[in-house]
């Protein structure tokens, strides 16, 4: 059963970088289109980047501001997300997820179990 792990969440200080890492474990079946969410409790889960499987498309969310860029290594089965200018209002927790298609829908398909990122000012 395919698994998506994420790793690499952690406390900073505003104005820090972070990566965030999304490890696919045990069998896929044909391309994986993924994308990063994230979640404040009592809020919606929010969209913050996709990449296709070809990495030829990638797509932010509007609070994004360039300070975000996913991307992946298809042979290492993970996809990143490297986070800088870390602001208080990033604090989260970041869901790795893998998508359907189309992709302007971004809708998750199978979802991490989640890991927390800490923006301190």
């Amino acid at each position: 059963q395919m698994r998506l792990i994420e790793s690499g969440g952690g406390s900073v200080q505003a104005g820090d970088s972070l990566r965030l890492v999304c490890t696919i474990s045990g069998p896929t079946y044909g391309p994986l289109d993924m994308a990063w969410f994230r979640q404040v409790p009592g809020k919606k889960r929010e969209f913050v980047a996709l990449i296709n499987w070809v990495a030829s498309r990638t797509d932010y969310g509007p609070f994004v501001n360039g300070r975000f860029t996913i991307s992946r290594d298809n042979t290492k089965k993970m996809v990143f997300l490297q986070m800088s200018d870390l602001r208080p209002e990033d604090t989260a927790v970041y869901y790795c997820a893998t998508l359907r298609r189309p992709l302007m829908d971004r809708e998750a398909d199978e979802w991490g179990q989640g890991i927390q990122v800490t923006v301190s000012s």
